[in-house]
């Protein structure tokens, strides 16, 4: 049995980006409707595309944000030191993006190889240096790794698991392709953090799943690995990082994070239906209170600006409505979205410097979860007084140095 957690209406995909001479032909729109199961307390989308539609190009860049790269370099350097790489290990990483985590073991000696299904993502981790393998990582891929001879020493994953329709596959293939003293670690949205910090943008149909450690615990387990021990990360506003072997491998200990979140999600209820109740009622009032503040912002006389393309931003985009009727444009640091324009809403995108040319008054920062970084990079509006327009958890503003403001002016 299962219940909607939240209805965000119908919506494009969020990384289809139209060029100027598609704006005037048919957009294709799917429900974007998130339900949880009263059983695995897994909460999934119902499934409307398949992966070669939304994978085979992609938009999305790892290397385009500063703090994801200092990121991967460190646990480049963490994963190094506590699983004894070098020259004789092989990593090899499932949806390897750009190189922008693999580039760092390369340059430290340790082989890698990247699995990337976009294949113009995948040429410019080849151009790297980072050899890359353009296919969907399923068991029956694994298991043409095993006849080749490469098994791995480091299984990553990172920010993939929710894009994965078939996970019994996709986890089957991680625990066949791992040395048996192998180790896999795992990235992901924690669905606690999501629901806790409003961030139903990041609920889009390239997600298919959405993970509560428990969850993921029963995923893994049903295939034969154990979950060793689990980071909690600040990454894409509060991720987990999980560490799994075979689950014969090692003396079968698991560290004491593991059972602490464990009995933290079941005392928050996380299955049990509340929480999820909960949860879509405050998705519908942050929609009011977003537009409420763009109704007066724009009544005021003011201009309002976009930065960033993310694909959250075209959830919250097309959720609440928000067209140039409020947002004059957006901008974003990665070229391959420049001169493009967002999917249903056909917000023109362009180069970060159209905001020196404009000088708009508010700026409406949709990739949120790096508010911190891009109010740094944006230092220079401060010569016109620019505020900043964080939509999750709640509509705040704020200044140049960060502290809270108040509304409209």
């Amino acid at each position: 049995m299962s219940r909607v957690v939240c209805d965000l209406g119908a919506s494009p995909l969020c990384e289809s980006f139209l060029t100027g001479d598609q704006l005037n032909q048919m957009e294709r729109f799917h429900p974007l409707r998130a339900q949880v199961c009263e059983r695995c307390w897994l909460v999934q989308l119902e499934r409307y595309v398949l992966p070669e539609a939304i994978f085979t190009e992609y938009a999305y860049f790892s290397s385009y944000s500063d703090s994801w790269v200092r990121h991967a370099r460190d646990y480049t350097e963490l994963a190094i030191e506590r699983l004894e790489l070098g020259p004789h290990s092989l990593v090899v990483e499932l949806a390897s993006n750009d190189g922008y985590l693999l580039q760092h073991f390369v340059a430290r000696g340790v082989p890698v190889l990247g699995i990337e299904p976009a294949l113009n993502v995948a040429e410019v981790a080849t151009e790297r240096g980072v050899p890359t393998l353009t296919r969907f990582f399923d068991a029956a891929l694994a298991d043409e790794l095993v006849g080749q001879g490469r098994q791995a020493d480091l299984v990553v994953a990172n920010n993939v698991l929710a894009h994965v329709p078939d996970l019994n596959s996709f986890v089957a293939g991680i625990i066949r392709l791992l040395k048996p003293g192998g180790v896999v670690t795992v990235e992901f949205p924690h669905l606690a953090r999501l629901m806790e910090g409003n961030q139903f943008d990041t609920i889009y149909h390239e997600h298919f799943s959405y993970f509560s450690f428990g969850t993921a615990t029963r995923i893994f387990a049903r295939h034969g690995m154990t979950l060793v021990d689990v980071e909690e990360l600040p990454t894409h506003g509060g991720s987990l990082r999980i560490w799994g072997r075979h689950a014969l491998a090692g003396d079968g200990t698991v560290s004491q994070r593991v059972t602490e979140l464990a009995a933290r999600e079941l005392a928050a209820g996380l299955e049990t239906p509340a929480p999820y109740a909960a949860f879509g009622k405050r998705v519908v009032e942050t929609k009011r209170k977003l537009l409420e503040f763009l109704i007066a912002a724009k009544r005021d006389g003011a201009s309002i600006a976009g930065y960033g393309a993310p694909g959250k931003g075209n959830t919250l985009l097309n959720y609440c409505g928000i067209r140039t009727d409020f947002l004059d444009y957006t901008v974003d640091r990665n070229p391959y979205k420049q001169g493009r324009y967002t999917p249903g809403t056909h917000i023109p995108i362009h180069p970060p410097e159209r905001l020196a040319e404009t000088r708009p008054d508010y700026i409406l920062i949709l990739p949120w979860n790096l508010k911190d970084e891009i109010i740094e990079q944006l230092a220079y509006t401060r010569e016109w007084g620019a505020r900043f327009v964080v939509p999750i958890p709640e509509v705040t503003m704020y200044g140049q140095d960060l502290a809270r403001q108040g509304g409209p002016r």
